[in-house]
């Protein structure tokens, strides 16, 4: 996030926002992290409430307590039991995973529900934000703070894509999650077109909705030319979402694609795995990738990794299916048998520089402090703020 104007002075008390998130380390960290900086930028108390390891004695990486119980009450004990039960049921168990994950996902909801309404103090503040379907419950507890669901996308069909639910199973998630979606009092999606989708597919109203956009830190380094074009992809390994069969495959394509993130894919794939690295490893690269299994969700979508790659000017490698590409300028569409030549149509210095330019021009469009502006709008619903948030607008530029 590019930092704001330091020490101006804020006419009204700063208000108190809770965020409620899952830190996982990747995509799921990217964003509360980013709302947090943003409204303590804007002189905001802010709290952050890591809920990843709700039901354990520790959320350290690598702690033994991370496999332990964290608590006798029985709520919490319910959540660890329930925790147990999806690793061994849904997880390798091809019948446990289609007909039981609906059970599991639906009980974790409805335990940290009643666990958060517990421990978190919600009528002290003035937002609570949450970033995620499996807390979200919280929101719908009773509280005079003004709440917000920053949903990641549709959780029913997300959930049906990933093999996890029957058809009736299916049809009864997606019909609680249209009410629950309808019941927030103030909702968002990770990026606009999954609200589109929500609107087409669940038929939710969109009264209530407050677009915060994914947005990404443009960085002062940017990816420079380079023969051979060298090839990035970084994130987490560990979806079935991501293909990597299919990165594997593009790998032998084009031998000079990198794979960092983790866990470590299977070595009998090929992939050219790096390990982690910091994100400044991307300007050392010319192209950023994407591979991701087809449905309809991803269809409409969008990638948290494909916002990083455009903050270093990178022109981004995108399955040729997927639509509103027009939204993330600087994609460069590819199927897997015209892989090569699409890498070699901007082979030379002169094609690729334009192509980055557009992609580092779009990174800053979607600037955090330019997606997350609504947020100034709701915390201050004054014409002052609308003031500041107008000033705030003109400081970043034209849409």
């Amino acid at each position: 996030m590019t930092p704001t104007t330091p020490g101006r002075p804020h006419p009204r008390p700063p208000k108190r926002v809770l965020i409620v998130a899952q830190l996982d380390g990747y995509a799921n960290s990217v964003k509360p992290l980013a709302i947090e900086r943003f409204l303590l930028d804007h002189g905001h108390d802010v709290r952050l409430v890591d809920t990843n390891c709700l039901a354990r004695a520790s959320s350290t990486p690598g702690s033994p307590g991370r496999m332990l119980p964290g608590s006798p009450r029985p709520a919490k004990l319910a959540l660890y039991a329930n925790d147990i039960a999806s690793k061994a049921l849904t997880r390798r168990w091809r019948f446990g995973r289609r007909h039981l994950s609906y059970y599991v996902l639906l009980t974790d909801h409805r335990l940290r529900r009643r666990i958060l309404r517990t421990e978190l103090a919600l009528d002290d503040f003035d937002l609570v934000i949450c970033e995620t379907p499996f807390d979200a419950g919280v929101l719908t507890t009773g509280t005079r703070a003004e709440t917000l669901y920053d949903c990641p996308n549709p959780w029913a069909d997300e959930v049906r894509h990933e093999g996890r639910l029957t058809e009736r199973q299916h049809r009864r998630f997606r019909r609680w999650e249209r009410d629950f979606l309808e019941g927030m009092e103030h909702l968002s999606f990770s990026w606009e077109t999954y609200a589109r989708y929500a609107q087409a597919h669940y038929g939710i109203s969109g009264d209530n909705f407050l677009q915060l956009n994914w947005g990404c830190t443009p960085s002062a380094r940017r990816a420079r030319w380079a023969d051979p074009p060298r090839v990035a992809y970084v994130g987490s390994l560990s979806s079935q979402f991501i293909d990597l069969p299919l990165l594997g495959r593009l790998g032998r394509l084009y031998p000079h694609i990198d794979v960092y993130g983790g866990p470590p894919p299977d070595p009998s794939l090929g992939i050219a795995y790096r390990g982690y690295a910091s994100p400044e490893i991307l300007s050392e690269y010319q192209f950023g990738l994407i591979t991701c299994t087809r449905d309809p969700i991803r269809e409409e979508g969008f990638s948290a990794k494909h916002l990083h790659y455009l903050a270093y000017g990178l022109p981004v490698l995108v399955p040729a299916w997927r639509r509103h590409l027009d939204l993330l300028r600087g994609s460069v569409p590819y199927t897997e048998e015209n892989f090569t030549a699409v890498v070699e149509s901007l082979g030379d210095a002169h094609r690729w520089r334009r192509a980055s330019d557009a992609a580092y021009e779009q990174g800053r469009r979607l600037d955090w402090n330019r997606t997350l502006e609504p947020l100034l709008r709701l915390l201050d619903p004054t014409p002052a703020g609308s003031e500041r948030e107008a000033a705030s607008a003109v400081r970043h530029g034209p849409r």
